[in-house]
């Protein structure tokens, strides 16, 4: 990723090298229209983005503070362990290849809770510690196994029933009514999820693993 960010920005840089290097004339027709040099542009519009992004942050953090806290309030009175043992018995069926009793289903459990209840920050250390039981028990430790996959694309698309980022952004931006778009977070969310499930486990039978080939057995006897 910050590889992409050095890309666009030595390209930004280089392109406006260019048009003010060119003549007026062709550099209009090239870029079009402008009413000051090309670089002195890139650096007052990268100030002010910088500048409309601290401000966007900090209206933010107030709404963030009071929705993440009472977040934290609901998975310490027990909440996010209630989803996880009414998740469980389903989630068995969904990894079959995971025992019920590993301390990967635990995680992944826990992962998905999280990330049904909006909690992010959360989720994304069970998601890790999920993967790390999940590359225990595959037996391809170079290739990610059917459980790796099809869990790394539920917890992309997973169902989310209180988006607190989108609402607490509509609120910095002045919406009327913020809190409107939780049915269709949860109807959007719902469809991309199917969608990753079934894609998932049309691919994996589409294109299965192959069996391990079998250890080479010494049929040599003692001389």
């Amino acid at each position: 990723m910050n590889r992409v960010f050095v890309a666009l920005l030595v390209a930004a840089v280089a392109v406006g090298l260019v048009r003010d290097a060119l003549p007026g004339g062709l550099a209009e027709q090239v870029f079009g229209p402008s009413n000051e040099p090309a670089l002195r542009a890139l650096t007052q519009k990268s100030l002010d983005a910088a500048a409309d992004a601290a401000k966007l942050a900090l209206g933010l953090t107030g709404v963030l503070a009071l929705w993440m806290g009472v977040m934290r309030v609901a998975e310490q009175a027990g909440l996010v362990a209630l989803l996880a043992r009414a998740l469980r018995p389903v989630l068995v069926r969904l990894f079959p290849e995971v025992p019920a009793d590993h301390p990967a289903m635990g995680a992944i459990v826990m992962n998905m809770s999280a990330n049904l209840l909006g909690l992010g920050n959360a989720a994304t250390p069970l998601g890790l510690e999920a993967m790390k039981h999940l590359q225990e028990l595959n037996p391809r430790k170079d290739t990610a196994s059917n459980a790796m996959v099809l869990f790394l694309a539920l917890n992309t698309t997973h169902i989310t029933l209180i988006p607190a980022r989108t609402i607490a952004l509509r609120l910095e931006n002045g919406a009327s009514d913020a809190t409107n778009i939780v049915l269709p977070t949860i109807l959007a969310t719902a469809c991309g999820m199917t969608v990753a499930f079934v894609a998932a486990r049309l691919l994996q039978r589409r294109f299965p693993l192959e069996p391990l080939a079998a250890p080479p057995v010494d049929g040599g006897g003692a001389t």
